[in-house]
């Protein structure tokens, strides 16, 4: 438990900050989740037009530091070549 006025307020930030970023992940992973799901359903035309506004969801999760640089990366690359495949 906090016990000076510094750590109490480090504690009250530090559980807005963590209320903020459960909210970002959480948003990042439904639209992850969706786009996944048009892929699977070969819904080419649901698949393209979710995909940009997951990319741009996923550089922003990076820019709040709810994403790791690399890991976004990887999860854009993977959704970009999943939707690719669709159109062959």
């Amino acid at each position: 438990m906090a016990n000076h006025k510094s750590a109490e307020k480090r504690v009250r930030q530090s559980e807005r900050r963590n209320e903020i970023n459960r909210r970002n992940r959480s948003s990042l992973r439904t639209a992850i989740k969706k786009l996944r799901a048009a892929v699977v359903a070969g819904d080419k035309e649901a698949a393209t037009r979710l995909l940009p506004a997951t990319v741009s969801l996923i550089d922003k999760s990076t820019q709040k530091g709810v994403l790791h640089a690399n890991a976004a990366g990887r999860h854009k690359s993977r959704l970009v070549q999943s939707v690719n495949e669709l159109g062959k």
